[in-house]
């Protein structure tokens, strides 16, 4: 039972960490490249186009491509994760995709 509460223990950590690195690297990914343009304005303007999660997720794909900044899958989620941490809030269960 003890082995158990451990293993347990460590993957929670695991993956506390790795989402705390994604939202890290979407911090700093979005602050290299994307808010030079995307102030925290445009977001909250009238006309945005991220209505839900995957209208999110497409919108951080379509900008980084013409950007052509080649970012992995991985990036573009973590890009999209940090913009629904701190400006968005789309609910949870859509955003663990």
């Amino acid at each position: 039972m003890r082995l158990l509460f451990v293993a347990l223990a460590a993957f929670a950590a695991t993956s506390a960490h790795a989402q705390d690195t994604s939202a890290t690297r979407g911090r700093l990914l979005y602050g290299n490249h994307c808010v030079e343009c995307h102030t925290q304005q445009m977001h909250w303007r009238d006309q945005r186009l991220a209505r839900d999660w995957d209208t999110l997720l497409g919108q951080v794909r379509r900008f980084q491509g013409i950007a052509g900044l080649n970012w992995a899958e991985d990036d573009v989620q973590a890009v999209a994760r940090y913009l629904n941490e701190t400006i968005y809030r789309f609910p949870q269960a859509q955003a663990q995709r």
